[in-house]
């Protein structure tokens, strides 16, 4: 018989998760009787300090049948990344105890828990809680048929808008991305009444200003509008348009390099004489560090159309962040906020001021692209404070959007349970509750291809292209997964974003694969209704879906049972992926069936259902 503890109930930590510092946290501990333990201990301590830790005593609260229960209140002053265990005596020997992998005490291992310490007055915005993003890649999502001007001659136009893209590389071995659909910002605004069919709250644009490739990630000049998706007039419309509809605008942010092909960098000499690369004069010259000027220098990934830039140069950190920068410049024509490309790779003190500018405007929204944890992230040695309130909002969810998709295609309800249980516990509710939780990005396959394709892991572009289409049978077994995962991802914790085209059945494996023309006209319209019915549910209880707390029912291999509460109502969410009937804990009292059906208190096979319960 060992210490009980465990982080995830509130008779033991009380609040649970997160914190505002200042907040008085009651720990309770229970050792057994008759272990002849004595002097039990939390030990507190900061990130890197492990052999100096403070100590706080338990003293003897309660005594319970088989148990003495210990307890001591503990303050964190300021924000900080906390971790404490519990330590007593035995017999004249110091017994450690840390935490297991479900928040329980151990004396295994050595790892502890985790206590996130956040600003007391770190808020996020509210207008996207509740609500739902929606991903554009502007290229593939709607070409307008506005003519197009000024575009450059080195661009290769698809004449139809459905179809592969171009995968191969040149002669020369390279692959260029320069072949285009066409999609643009006018496209994006005949689609607003679309969007708001689905629900979408917030819209997310991959990269909009110029560059020279169809993804648009190496900037070419960050106050312009990329010719091919239209000009700054343009961007305002859509901007009052949406915001008409109810919907917000973020756009990407791609600050951590620029491309050699820029008015900055310059190298491909497309701007004339001037840029770092060109003119040892130039202005930029101090954004860019190079080892033999001008041929050798730092690039992202060793990639060397993407230089990267000195983020805490002062005159970069000023174009970006100042009185005059490109984050002013794009907020007063309407952007709603930000996603940060390649967050790890920003330094604190850039994520600082661009923080600042943007709550300068009260609500704006500032998302990182952080694959991990990211309340504990460590990248290029050092850890990262992007929760404790001087920095993000929120992250790309993509540690939650992985296990709902390892769940539905595996099986394994336990690893669904404790990911979500661990975003709880180390993330601030305000950043939970802002969250964007992926199944599909630009970066990853098509979630109904992850669910339902061949092992593409170790394939190539040619196997890909050839593999793109699903076979009838996968795409009906992918299709029936993608509800399964969608249902999940629309219901738990978080904010959903919906990749443009997944909702009309578009398929791919990586990019380029993942980034296809989304098929108007072609639609699978089953699939369509299934996504405008979820969105019309998270709009109906759209305050519960932001702020109601999560409690777990029942999850097994095949089954993931949970419920959303707040105030009088609860909605309990089911999901089996199995294929046989699997027997449901439900409520005793009645509910109103909202989606799916649940006969003699069984979930069918491969059927969800979502139940509301309102006292």
């Amino acid at each position: 018989m060992e210490l009980i503890f465990h982080a995830q109930d509130n008779t033991y930590k009380s609040p649970f998760g997160a914190v505002a510092a200042g907040t008085q946290i009651q720990f309770h501990a229970d050792l057994p009787k008759d272990g002849g333990y004595e002097d039990p201990r939390l030990l507190v301590c900061r990130d890197g300090q492990w052999d100096s830790p403070q100590v706080v005593s338990l003293t003897l609260e309660n005594v319970l049948p088989r148990y003495n229960r210990f307890g001591a209140v503990y303050t964190p002053e300021s924000p900080a990344l906390l971790f404490y265990r519990f330590s007593c005596s035995q017999n004249g020997e110091t017994i450690d105890f840390y935490r297991d992998v479900n928040g329980s005490a151990t004396r295994q291992g050595d790892c502890w828990w985790q206590l996130t310490v956040y600003r007391p007055d770190y808020q996020t915005p509210d207008f996207i809680k509740g609500g739902l993003y929606y991903q554009i890649f502007p290229d593939r999502f709607c070409r307008s048929g506005t003519p197009k001007q000024n575009v450059p001659a080195d661009r290769v136009m698809h004449p139809d808008f459905s179809g592969l893209p171009e995968f191969r590389p040149d002669a020369q071995g390279k692959i260029l991305n320069n072949d285009y659909f066409g999609g643009d910002l006018a496209g994006i605004i005949e689609k607003i009444p679309y969007l708001q069919g689905l629900g979408v709250t917030c819209l997310y644009l991959n990269p909009i200003f110029e560059a020279h490739s169809n993804h648009r990630y190496n900037t070419a000049d960050y106050q312009k509008i990329d010719p091919l998706l239209g000009t700054q007039e343009d961007f305002k419309r859509l901007c009052d348009t949406a915001h008409e509809a109810g919907i917000a605008i973020v756009l990407d942010g791609v600050f951590s390099h620029t491309g050699s092909d820029s008015i900055y960098f310059n190298r491909e000499g497309r701007y004339g004489n001037g840029g770092a690369f060109r003119d040892p004069q130039s202005p930029y010259r101090k954004w860019y560090q190079f080892e033999e000027y001008p041929q050798k220098y730092h690039s992202w990934w060793g990639i060397d159309t993407l230089p990267n830039v000195i983020e805490d140069e002062p005159s970069y950190l000023d174009f970006i962040c100042g009185d005059d920068g490109v984050l002013e410049f794009w907020m007063k024509l309407g952007a709603d906020g930000f996603r940060l490309d390649v967050a790890d790779e920003l330094p604190d003190c850039f994520l600082d001021a661009v923080r600042r500018r943007l709550k300068k405007h009260g609500a704006h929204l500032l998302i990182g692209e952080v694959w991990e944890d990211a309340s504990n992230k460590i990248a290029y040695g050092q850890r990262r404070r992007y929760f404790l309130g001087e920095q993000l909002d929120g992250v790309m969810n993509y540690p939650l959007g992985n296990a709902i998709l390892s769940f539905i295609r595996c099986g394994g309800g336990e690893n669904l349970s404790r990911t979500v249980w661990t975003l709880l516990e180390n993330y601030p509710l305000q950043t939970v509750a802002v969250l964007m939780s992926s199944l599909s990005t630009h970066d990853i396959p098509r979630a109904i291809t992850a669910l339902a394709g061949e092992p593409y892991q170790n394939q190539d572009r040619e196997w890909q292209a050839a593999h793109h289409f699903l076979p009838l049978d996968r795409y009906q077994c992918g299709k029936k997964r993608l509800k399964l995962a969608s249902l999940l991802q629309y219901f738990l914790p978080g904010v959903p974003c919906l990749y443009y085209g997944d909702e009309a059945g578009l398929s791919g494996y990586r990019d380029p694969f993942n980034r296809c023309p989304y098929p108007w006209g072609q639609e699978d319209h089953e699939l369509l209704d299934w996504f405008r019915k979820l969105g019309s549910l998270r709009r109906e209880f759209s305050s519960l879906l932001a702020n109601g707390e999560y409690l777990p029912v029942q999850w097994d291999r095949d089954l993931f049972c949970f419920l959303r509460r707040q105030s009088g109502l609860a909605l309990l969410i089911a999901v089996n992926r199995g294929e046989e009937p699997h027997a449901l804990t439900l409520p005793q009292k009645a509910g109103r069936i909202l989606l799916g059906q649940a006969d003699g208190g069984r979930l069918a096979a491969g059927e969800s259902l979502v139940i509301l319960y309102e006292n």
